[in-house]
């Protein structure tokens, strides 16, 4: 042990490196058979969730978010990555408030806007975050770190941190946005799932939170202007803007009908995009189905006895 710990760290590497080729040695057809329960898994896996998302879309998008919810909070504890445990429990409890605000009843009136400016703020901080990690990750690339008398590995895993975090709260952040959404429009009364609203909607009156339009539709506001959709529906603009960007809506709120949101949000960072969508849809899979995959593989190799 004391040898071990007069030696460099690349040293001790190179030595744990040569133990565990020498264990392996000869094991190539046990290998084999490894990587071939892996990709048998892998594929079998993708059949059955494609197959439920398209058979149970809600029941999978339930199942999906908490598993990526809570898998890597299972990870992050055991293995005692204590930053990732606080920032998780800190998103976790004020999501978790604004949530039951938001699926309760009756609806208060500030509710809507408390729900969107929240998901709001955690869609654009993701953004933000996500531009850091890439920009940080571009200079390590082109040896600006060389500048800082920095190694290189430090700036890649802080960029990659930075881009992790992103993708991971930006994602669960729409996705709880979106269930609330729904939620708070029903709740408001405007529809309902069979179509029927049970509630009129008033002259003047935004579709999205139920409160009084503060300037109309041409004139310029202080706080916020006013958006009138295809469909001659208006709304306040941090109310539409909430339900289209946030909630991936690309309905009116009222009378769900297809509104064209190109006409109504110029930054692309604004448009809900397809490819987006499935960029989503992909990371939703590494943070939440990915483990359990390899966990499944894990236990029928341990099975086998295979090592």
């Amino acid at each position: 042990a004391e040898e071990l710990e007069a030696l460099t760290p690349e040293e001790r590497w190179r030595i744990e490196h040569a133990k565990v080729y020498e264990q392996h040695r000869g094991h190539d057809s046990m290998h084999a058979e490894m990587v071939l329960i892996f990709i048998v898994v892998l594929i079998v896996a993708q059949i059955i969730l494609v197959e439920w998302k398209r058979r149970h879309n809600k029941s999978y998008l339930l199942v999906t978010l908490l598993i990526m919810w809570l898998i890597p909070m299972g990870l992050s504890m055991h293995n005692k990555y204590w930053r990732f445990i606080f920032i998780w429990l800190l998103f976790s409890c004020i999501s978790g408030l604004v949530m039951t605000k938001a699926v309760q009843k009756p609806i208060q009136q500030s509710t809507p806007r408390l729900v969107y400016k929240w998901f709001l703020f955690i869609y654009k901080l993701s953004c933000v975050v996500g531009l850091i990690g890439y920009v940080i990750m571009m200079m390590t690339f082109l040896g600006v770190n060389l500048l800082f008398a920095s190694k290189p590995h430090k700036w890649m895993d802080a960029a990659i941190l930075l881009v992790f975090y992103s993708m991971y709260y930006g994602v669960l952040g729409r996705d709880l946005s979106e269930i609330c959404a729904d939620k708070m429009a029903a709740h408001v009364g405007y529809y309902t799932e069979e179509g029927m609203p049970t509630r009129h909607l008033e002259t003047g009156v935004c579709a999205v939170c139920g409160n009084k339009l503060l300037v109309s539709e041409n004139e310029e506001g202080v706080i916020e202007n006013t958006y009138k959709l295809s469909c001659q529906h208006v709304f306040h603009e941090f109310c539409i803007r909430g339900w289209c960007i946030v909630g991936k809506k690309q309905t009116c709120p009222y009378c769900k009908e297809k509104v064209d949101l190109k006409k109504m949000f110029c930054n692309p960072w604004d448009r809900p995009h397809i490819l987006y969508g499935h960029f989503l849809d992909w990371i939703r899979w590494l943070a939440a189905w990915q483990p359990l995959i390899m966990f499944l593989v894990h236990g029928i190799n341990w099975m086998l006895g295979l090592e």
